[in-house]
């Protein structure tokens, strides 16, 4: 299979800096499933192409194999060495793997320029569905090219065959272009040739992080990608801030059921249909806005972001220069690593990257680490707590660090009636303990603020229902004036005591 990317600003020859690949060498990659090659067929002042030509061997993708799924005949013929799919993913992953971070050691400043790029694929597969390759690149903002490949006609009329050649043209970053290609190209083929688990749902969310939230077709890319694993793209879904379900998730004979929030089926087709019933909903840019909004009113300079996840506020406040000391604390190693990619502390100036810190760490231990911050955020986070550990939370954040600014948000339970395919009963996230409704999350935050020395007033975030209210309610706690800044002299949780995790 084949790859060609082409440069035609001057001087071209900067993609072979962009890929970390000299254009006049020759190079061989050994691969799991084969070899690739990378070479330059043109390179010049006006115009430079990359090819990386993927040489699969059919017969050692099943030696050894006891059995594979489709018989001998799909085992050693079949279309893998020449049409682009995971295959190639994979190849594009570990060839031009430096390029794809968007680092450049040798030209650090090309790695963000745009330039006018064109991919070219000679064979893609575009099964059953002659506008899916459009309605995934275009609102990328390519312009898509595409011929279909007629079957051979020396002994039958065959018509077309499910093929296509494909030519994207943009004026894009090498970065950007790579992940696009990187994701999507399985995507088109609509399935993968290794195990789909949970480190494909983070490659997803890795490489699709600057893009894949605010594209259209976002349910249907996550689905074919993790090959309609129902619990993993609701994950990833619900990553990405989608929080109603679609008509895809909900099989037709489950839709009138009571809601069961752990079983549900793998589906194996997507229709038009279930593609425009996914909303755009941006509940998390909304959340940031707001509590940006809220830090800069209170005049805070340190804050410390609980259950930090995958750094997404962080990524903003770090903009922000009124901020002097940014720390994310989250229980989840795997989220700490997210976070510090999206945060790029690696390549981070040192005069930023003393301002932030991630630490790993849970919620319902006294930790010292987190006390004296001016502000702590808990975004999103005590849904997933369960309910009897809350009072251990309480006592950390409010009694033992006790900042003067908290701000707590969680979602609105009864805005749920608004998500029309999420089932009665059912939570917006498989991982939520529990959702409270707007009386119960005021009833709690009064009497926390009460408990430990605050005020607080409720914030609603997102467009507001008459009826129901906001999607996402905000608490905003502030320490009462003369209440003490150091924590009172009650024992405070330690390991082993208040059900911690």
């Amino acid at each position: 299979m084949l790859l060609t990317l082409t440069n035609t600003q001057p001087p071209a020859t900067d993609l072979g800096f962009l890929l970390h690949k000299h254009p006049d060498r020759a190079q061989r990659y050994s691969l799991s499933f084969g070899a690739a090659h990378v070479f330059y067929p043109e390179a010049g002042e006006a115009r430079c192409t990359a090819c990386l030509l993927v040489d699969v061997d059919p017969v050692e993708l099943v030696r050894g194999k006891s059995r594979a799924g489709g018989g001998l005949l799909d085992q050693y013929v079949n279309d893998r060495p020449y049409a682009a799919s995971s295959f190639l993913s994979v190849a594009i992953g570990q060839v031009f793997s430096t390029a794809l971070t968007g680092r450049c050691a040798a030209r650090p400043e090309l790695a963000a320029q745009p330039l006018p790029l064109t991919a070219h694929l000679p064979v893609t597969p575009a099964r059953g569905d002659e506008d899916l390759v459009p309605a995934l690149f275009e609102p990328l903002g390519y312009e898509v090219e595409i011929a279909r490949l007629p079957l051979d006609k020396r002994f039958l009329d065959w018509g077309d065959s499910p093929y296509v050649s494909l030519t994207l043209s943009a004026t894009i970053t090498v970065k950007d272009l790579l992940s696009h290609l990187y994701v999507l190209l399985p995507v088109l083929d609509n399935a993968k040739h290794y195990w789909v688990g949970q480190d494909e749902l983070e490659k997803l969310l890795r490489h699709g992080a600057d893009w894949l939230a605010h594209h259209p077709d976002k349910g249907r890319i996550t689905r074919r990608y993790l090959r309609h694993k129902w619990s993993l793209a609701r994950e990833a879904l619900a990553r990405l801030e989608i929080v109603e379900d679609d008509s895809s998730e909900t099989a037709p004979d489950e839709a009138d059921s009571a809601g069961d929030a752990v079983a549900a089926p793998d589906l194996t087709s997507i229709t038009a249909e279930e593609v425009a019933v996914e909303a755009p909903l941006s509940l998390n840019e909304a959340r940031i806005q707001t509590v940006m909004a809220e830090l800069a009113a209170a005049g805070v300079e340190t804050v410390v972001d609980l259950g930090c996840g995958d750094g997404k506020l962080l990524s903003r406040l770090i903009k922000e220069r009124r901020f002097t000391r940014l720390v994310g604390l989250d229980v989840s190693a795997r989220a700490l690593e997210i976070a510090a990619d999206r945060l790029r502390l690696d390549r981070l100036p040192p005069r930023l990257r003393e301002r932030i810190q991630l630490w790993h760490g849970g919620l319902t231990y006294r930790d010292a680490r987190i006390e004296g911050f001016d502000a702590a955020t808990v975004i999103e986070v005590i849904e997933h707590l369960d309910e009897n550990r809350l009072a251990t939370f309480e006592r950390v954040l409010f009694q033992c660090a006790r900042p003067r600014l908290v701000i707590v948000t969680t979602p609105n339970v009864e805005y749920n009636v608004n998500y029309e395919f999420l089932p009665a009963g059912r939570l917006r996230h498989p991982d939520h303990r529990f959702e409270w409704t707007r009386a119960e999350f005021a009833s709690w935050g009064q009497r926390v603020a009460a408990a430990f020395g605050y005020a607080v007033r409720f914030v609603p975030v997102g467009e507001v229902d008459a009826t129901v209210g906001a999607p996402t309610q905000m608490a905003v706690f502030v320490r009462s004036e003369g209440s003490p800044s150091a924590p009172p002299p009650q024992p405070s949780p330690t390991r082993g005591e208040g059900g911690g995790a």
